[in-house]
């Protein structure tokens, strides 16, 4: 006989969930982590990259309150004492999901094994120098702000890290294989964020990557594809994560991997092993902490709850803190045209009101993709402050199936950002697939 009824392996997100819902089934649980409990979101990811977005942005708040009539003493910023207190912070939340699985009835001391062990940052292939080269785990503990910082890649890490430095005041130079920021996203957002990123001050370099690095009396030296040169204090690599599945055992165990080197699951996050389940990121499904939350819980609802709950992996809201934020639910503009035969395009872009005082250039986006044949709106992009609030409201109205009719029927809060997306009335675009012969 077993001693526990559930085997966590990654006291994350999705694993600290599933043992805690598993546990208040009355299941004994023991939970297995090789660093610290909270696992990547608020170790080294989500809370304290929120914690340092928080931080740069005060230096474009301390520029555009002149333009509302403040003299404000010239700024200064301590990098040390940031992250001492960012530390602060993450200690106490690690002491809180400690506690919250003891008071759970989670042990440490199995008839059912979950594998909840995220991912890790990976660097792709070697090349010369890499040992000069950082990920966002070590940005997070730099003894001292880089004057110079050359970041690779162009998903959510790399831009977030870009703006984030940025804002504290480094010279900063982005650099991306591809010929446009954000794969995945919106083509309308991906210009614009650019944009935006270049008006802050920030170098974007795509179709390019680094070569090599090296290390000269002056600090490093960025050897570009293109043969140019990057001199920089630090070198970061934000080009993606790998499922942590190294080590488990999962051959022996009978554990099949997905062709996306996950661990294969089906809708209620079981393996091929009869006895074994799998959540968030090592399934490499959808990569983000409240996906990972919302599958341990089904998990636990599915195998100790008696309530089978499969996760919908649609229709998730997400946001990218960068600046200007971005928030974003349901089909890009170019995913809808492929999946649908009619799509109308409402779209918008205005200077906040706030930027008419501040003086600042920088512009709103507001998108709809629109199901013509069934006025269903499927998909809202959006650019501008408080972004990833908004869209985590408009991701309740997608999932309920509003439509764009809707959306028009629904008052404005005046003056706010948010207003726009029940002010459009004229699509900026319809798109009509021809009829197959």
């Amino acid at each position: 006989m077993s001693d526990t009824d559930l085997f966590v392996i990654g006291a994350g997100s999705g694993g600290v969930r599933a043992a805690r819902i598993a546990a208040g089934y009355g299941a004994k649980v023991m939970i297995a982590e090789e660093s610290r409990v909270g696992g990547t979101c608020v170790i080294r990811g989500c809370v304290p990259k929120k914690l340092l977005v928080h931080a740069s942005r005060f230096s474009h708040e301390f520029e555009d309150a002149a333009g509302f009539g403040w003299t404000v003493p010239r700024p200064t910023f301590d990098w040390p004492t940031l992250i001492a207190n960012k530390d602060n912070e993450i200690d106490r939340l690690e002491r809180a999901y400690t506690a919250n699985l003891e008071k759970s009835g989670a042990r440490v001391s199995a008839a059912r094994i979950l594998i909840a062990t995220g991912a890790r940052p990976t660097f792709g292939h070697h090349i010369p120098g890499i040992e000069h080269v950082i990920s966002s785990n070590e940005a997070f503990h730099l003894t001292a702000l880089p004057r110079r910082i050359l970041i690779q890649g162009g998903g959510y890490i790399a831009v977030e890290f870009a703006c984030i430095f940025a804002g504290l005041g480094s010279e900063v130079t982005l650099v991306y294989r591809r010929d446009s920021i954000l794969r995945g996203f919106d083509d309308d957002v991906r210009r614009h964020l650019h944009a935006e990123m270049e008006r802050h001050g920030i170098r974007v370099l795509t179709g390019r990557t680094v070569a090599a690095v090296d290390r000269t009396p002056g600090g490093l030296v960025a050897r570009l594809s293109d043969q140019s040169d990057v001199a920089a204090d630090r070198v970061m690599f934000a080009i993606g994560r790998h499922p942590n599945v190294d080590g488990l055992g999962l051959e022996t165990a009978g554990v099949a991997l997905a062709h996306n080197g996950g661990i294969a699951v089906d809708a209620f996050s079981q393996t091929s092993a009869p006895h074994i389940h799998a959540v968030g990121d090592v399934t490499n499904r959808v990569n983000l902490t409240p996906v990972a939350i919302r599958e341990g819980h089904a998990f636990a609802d599915t195998v100790f709850g008696g309530r089978p709950t499969p996760v919908d992996h649609t229709l998730v809201p997400t946001a990218v803190f960068s600046e200007p934020e971005i928030g974003t639910v349901g089909l890009t503009e170019a995913a809808a045209r492929e999946q649908l035969p009619a799509v109308d395009i409402y779209m918008t872009m205005f200077r906040p009101l706030k930027a008419t005082l501040s003086g600042r250039e920088t512009r709103v986006l507001m998108k709809l993709v629109v199901d013509a044949a069934t006025d269903r709106v499927v998909g809202c992009h959006i650019i501008g402050p408080d972004a990833g609030e908004i869209i985590q409201i408009v991701g309740i109205a997608l999932k309920m199936g509003a439509t764009k009719a809707a959306f028009d029927a629904t008052l404005a809060v005046h003056p706010t950002i948010a207003e726009e997306l029940v002010t459009m009335r004229e699509p900026t675009a319809r798109h009509r697939r021809a009829a197959a012969e």
